[in-house]
């Protein structure tokens, strides 16, 4: 009889196992039966009609097209954003992943701002968990101890990595998308790219009101997974470590009505009693993994079981993901009662609505973030960006104009973790401050060449970059991309 059990191994060390280890599952396994489908049918052809007509169209409303929409809007674009759900903000909201990674490098300097900055700094203060901007950069060891159990210190450094609670940032991204212009279209789902003769022109999405088209002069594909690049028949890649967390699927999930604070104490003081208490946790549930802190302390934020070799464009493993989830909360939550310091009056409060899907494709764009350039430290001839780097051994990370770029296609850009890079720099690339950065980046980008009557290509990125700037993004200075621009010139 084969063994039922999901295989596992231990990940430590990747974007946030960096500060929590957890386990990962690497199971073909379904619940469900093999499909029995075969053959085909054909669909009729038929009329449209276009709902809307616009400057630019956002294709989802997560980090990234949040921020696109946001940043094409105030650059003087008529803008549009389609968002399959009841909600802005994608996997930061409706996928519970409200932890934010790190905005700042590894001396404290901020340089994932723009969107983003102006995004968290218009939160709620009681919706905000994170360092005082006073210790960002710090190595103090008490305070790199204190903050390290509480997701915003890595490698013993202090650094700007908050929680804020979903729900605020949902209103938040409304908000601020409705004040700067933005038509928001909830409850509707991008089916496929409308492409004329190499250019994307617009979307046909569906909604309870049928199939319907918006039309616009630049398209912006902030689906995550590629969609309507990769429908438009532009080129990717889709490499990536089969076992790697970066591959991995889950759907997250938070208990209510615990002492965080008590948990972390106990954790600490007591780490031989914590290895028993996951050793038991893995005996009795199969898949174990411990909490991270969220906005508030009665809150515990939970971000598994993260699966491996399942893919995120098959509905039936998607479908196996939820299975697995909904199942292992409740588990952990009667486990998590009866035996762990803090969660006696645990209860489960909400499962994510979104999955958690960490990787798909990658777009291959005229210009590429790759590892083989981490460590030299010079930013990008078309810079539109600087990230921070995956560990103090590497300075920060230039993120190129040509990254957010179909190498043919035309009509459209491409942000947030389907950008193009290698599949080293998607580890930290796909992360929601990033999102957010080239999000912002390709918003400009495309009000640029909707203004300006151009492909996206074809705009001017140091006009990009004056807007980037008036919208508060941080940037290399003029004077160093103008030494890499005059080095590039071979010489007479």
């Amino acid at each position: 009889m084969a063994d039922d059990k999901p295989k596992m191994h231990r990940v430590e060390g990747h974007s946030e196992e960096r500060f929590l280890g957890s386990d990962v599952f690497e199971s073909n396994r379904h619940t469900l039966p093999p499909r029995n489908g075969t053959g085909s049918i054909r669909e009729d052809a038929r009329d449209i009609d276009v709902y809307h007509r616009c400057d630019v169209v956002v294709i989802g409303g997560g980090p990234a097209g949040c921020a696109a929409a946001w940043a094409a809007a105030r650059a003087g674009a008529d803008v549009t954003l389609i968002e399959r759900y009841n909600c802005l903000g994608g996997l930061s909201t409706g996928g519970l992943v409200m932890w934010i990674d790190r905005m700042t490098d590894w001396q404290g300097n901020h340089v994932i701002q723009g969107f983003a900055r102006q995004f968290i700094e218009r939160m709620p203060a009681d919706a905000v968990a994170g360092p005082p901007r006073e210790d960002w950069g710090s190595q103090d060891p008490i305070k790199a101890a204190y903050w390290g159990q509480r997701t915003t210190a890595f490698h013993g450094i202090v650094s700007w990595a908050p929680t804020l609670d979903p729900e605020r940032m949902k209103l938040n991204n409304q908000e601020m998308l409705l004040q700067a212009g933005v038509r928001i279209v909830f409850h509707a789902w991008a089916a496929r790219p409308v492409v004329e003769d190499g250019a994307a022109t617009g979307v046909i999405f569906e909604s309870k009101a049928g199939r319907q088209a918006v039309m616009a002069k630049v398209v912006v594909d902030t689906t995550g997974d590629g969609d309507m690049f990769a429908r438009a028949g532009a080129a990717f890649d889709t490499d990536i470590e089969e076992g790697d967390v970066h591959h991995s699927m889950n759907t997250g999930w938070v208990l209510g009505g615990v002492n965080m604070d008590r948990w972390i104490n106990w954790k600490v003081l007591y780490p031989d009693q914590l290895r028993e208490l996951m050793a038991r946790g893995r005996e009795e549930l199969g898949f174990f993994q411990t909490p991270y802190v969220s906005w508030r302390p009665d809150i515990a934020l939970f971000l598994g079981p993260r699966q491996s070799g399942l893919s995120a464009l098959d509905v039936d493993d998607m479908t196996e993901v939820e299975f697995r989830s909904h199942r292992l909360m409740e588990g952990h939550c009667q486990f998590f009662r009866r035996h762990a310091p803090g969660f006696e009056n645990a209860y489960s409060l909400q499962s994510a609505s979104q999955l958690g899907v960490r990787h798909t494709r990658r777009l291959a764009g005229i210009g590429r973030i790759e590892r083989q350039n981490w460590g030299n430290g010079t930013p990008v001839a078309d810079e539109v960006g600087i990230s921070p780097s995956i560990s103090p051994k590497f300075p920060v990370v230039s993120v190129p104009y040509g990254s957010l770029v179909p190498r043919q296609l035309d009509g459209m850009l491409a942000a947030g973790r389907h950008i193009s890079c290698d599949a080293n720099s998607h580890g930290f690339m796909r992360e929601i401050p990033q999102c957010w950065l080239t999000g912002h980046a390709a918003g400009v980008g495309a009000a640029v060449a909707a203004n300006r009557g151009v492909q996206p290509r074809e705009v001017d990125v140091a006009e990009v970059r004056k807007i980037l700037r008036e919208q508060g993004a941080h940037l290399s200075d003029d004077a160093a991309l103008a030494t890499v621009k005059a080095e590039a010139v071979p010489a007479e």
